[in-house]
C-alpha cells in the first residue's frame, strides 16, 4: 500500500477539488464554521507543501490551483456577503477552536 498511497492521496485530493468546484454555492465561511478549514486553507497548505519541496508558489498562484480560476474571478461570481448569523457562528467556532488548542 505504501507505494500507491501517494497516488491514492493525490486522487482523493483531486476529487475533493472537483467536489468543491461543483459546489460553488458552499461559502468558505460555512466551511470554516463546520469543518475548520476552507478553500483558502487548502491553497495555503498547497503553497506550503510546494515551498517545503523547494518550489516557489505565491498565494494567488496557489489559490488559482485550488479554485480552478483566479481567486478574484471566483470571488466575484460566487462569494456572497457573510450574514450576521454566519459571522456569529464563525466567531463562536473560532473561540471553540482556540479553547481546544
Amino acid at each position: 500500500m505504501t507505494d500507491i498511497s501517494t497516488e491514492l492521496e493525490a486522487a482523493a485530493f483531486r476529487r475533493l477539488l472537483q467536489h468543491l468546484n461543483a459546489r460553488n454555492d458552499v461559502q468558505n465561511i460555512d466551511l470554516m464554521i463546520l469543518a475548520g478549514f476552507c478553500r483558502n486553507c487548502l491553497a495555503d497548505w498547497y503553497r506550503e507543501a510546494a515551498e517545503q519541496r523547494g518550489h516557489s508558489l505565491d498565494k494567488e498562484q496557489a489559490r488559482e490551483i485550488i479554485y480552478g480560476e483566479p481567486f478574484a474571478a471566483w470571488k466575484a461570481r460566487h462569494q456572497r456577503e457573510a450574514s450576521a448569523e454566519q459571522l456569529s457562528a464563525f466567531a463562536a467556532a473560532q473561540k471553540a477552536h482556540a479553547q481546544d488548542g
